[in-house]
């Protein structure tokens, strides 16, 4: 018969050295089972060998009395698990007691909830001192990720990476690591971040990054991305900006025109600011110059064709070459004067022009479109042209400004209704002569023939006629 401590009489004495194993029963000496067994109590975290698997549930040899079983509901947070799946046989886990004893005297545990009681202990430990945790990930959703840290935790899509990824399916069944950035034990609410672990490991090869680089180095990078004012390069992990400027020699609307998220490119560091960690690339810095091109090819006078790209007050744009836009100001537009560039030209339009000045200091280009065809045509009717066809040393200074090229109007030109000018302001020459008909001559102008009627007699007219 097997003595229980609830069965040991009153005289019943633990043996002196014995560590409690020994009792001495009205003189006799019996083991004392209840003092191999480990103590514990419902609620408390257990540990023991899986003795054997059942389609429901698992048996645990904790050293009590009788095995310990886990129903496989109680093995794992996931649902509708194989137990085979989740253990082995001889495998040690840990399990927390439900109750010591059910109503058919069984000791019921569960893992799950064991994992659960350590994992909040160590989610817990990982918030305050902001180490990361270990996850594996069970679950896509919308929204971002289910993490098994032993609890379900949650990782939002715009925290998996430091940029969006695209496809989270690619992320299920592995393990990462990540911070705990809220947690509320009463609603079992922990909310992960995958991006803070990373940009913490990125933050240490910056100041490596930003040590190596030089302005002048051209380096390979990755387009991370797009913005309206430019393009951000990840060189590895740093990002540089491509201001919109420096993306190309020619005119870009949006850096989508010509530039893709995930696209690897060739890059030249413009400008390094150490203290705040930003890098000035760009990207045209490593094509050809098209201006360099213009300076090798052309000279003064060539004729050439190109297309209009924009239509401003002053004039017009024309492109001669990939990046290479020339002014054709207002005045060269046509022989006639024009109020309105639109009345002559609109973008998109084809036309030949011709080089009127090569700036290469400042990078201009002034172009004519009335002086093709090898002279300049008059823009008044009845003024001759110059003698000269294409002489080049006629050509007014237009004395167009810097703001003129980079699109600014200049100060607009008042013409003056010729009611207002002064009489003596107006040159002689440009007085039109006024023919006037016969009947409104006066006489003293009319001729000898207008003067003297046909069937009148001369001497009629007496000392009136005249001589």
């Amino acid at each position: 018969m097997t003595t229980t401590t609830t069965d040991i009489p009153t005289e019943a004495k633990v043996v002196p050295g014995s560590d409690g194993l020994l009792l001495d029963v009205d003189g006799q000496i019996v083991p004392n089972y209840d003092a191999t067994f480990t103590p514990f109590k419902e609620g408390d975290v257990v540990s023991g060998l899986v003795v054997r698997i059942d389609k429901d549930e698992i048996l645990v040899d904790i050293g009590y009395k009788s095995e310990g079983v886990i129903p496989s509901n109680e093995l794992s947070i996931r649902k509708n698990v194989d137990p085979n799946d989740e253990v082995e046989l001889g495998e040690e886990v840990d399990a927390l007691v439900l109750t010591k004893e059910d109503q058919d005297g069984r000791l019921i545990m569960s893992k799950k909830r064991a994992r659960f009681e350590k994992a909040w202990r160590r989610i817990e430990a990982a918030a305050e001192s902001g180490e990361p945790v270990e996850g594996h990930v069970i679950e896509v959703v919308k929204g971002g990720l289910i993490i098994d840290l032993g609890v379900r935790g949650f990782l939002p899509a715009s925290l998996v990476d430091i940029r969006r990824v695209a496809n989270l399916d690619e992320f299920l069944h592995q393990t990462i690591e990540c911070k705990v950035i809220e947690l509320n034990r009463s609603r079992n609410n922990v909310v992960l971040s995958r991006r803070a672990v990373l940009e913490e490991e990125r933050k240490e090869q910056r100041q490596e990054i930003l040590d190596r680089l030089q302005p002048g180095l051209v380096v390979e990078g990755q387009i991370s991305n797009i913005v309206d004012f430019g393009a951000f390069v990840d060189l590895n992990g740093i990002d540089g900006l491509i201001h919109i400027s420096e993306l190309s020699w020619s005119h870009v609307n949006h850096p989508s025109e010509i530039l893709s998220i995930g696209d690897t490119v060739q890059v030249k560091v413009l400008d390094i600011d150490r203290d705040r960690q930003r890098i000035s690339l760009g990207l045209k810095q490593t094509q050809e110059d098209p201006w360099q091109r213009v300076v090798d090819t052309y000279r003064v006078g060539d004729e050439l064709e190109g297309e209009v790209t924009k239509v401003v007050t002053f004039g017009a744009f024309v492109e001669i070459l990939d990046g290479v836009e020339g002014l054709v100001h207002i005045s060269e537009l046509a022989a006639h004067h024009v109020e309105n560039p639109r009345e002559v030209v609109q973008p998109g339009d084809n036309v030949r022009v011709k080089i009127l000045e090569i700036d290469s200091g400042r990078r201009r280009l002034s172009l004519s479109v009335k002086r093709v065809e090898g002279q300049i045509l008059s823009a008044h009717v009845g003024e001759p042209a110059p003698a000269g066809p294409g002489d080049l040393d006629d050509v007014p200074e237009l004395g167009l400004s810097d703001d003129v090229f980079a699109g600014g109007s200049p100060a607009p030109v008042e013409v003056v209704p010729a009611e207002d000018v002064p009489a003596e302001d107006v040159p002689v020459e440009d007085v039109p002569v006024e023919v006037a008909s016969a009947e409104d001559a006066p006489v003293e102008d009319a001729s000898v023939e207008a003067a003297a009627a046909p069937d009148e007699d001369p001497a009629a007219a007496g000392e009136d006629a005249p001589a």
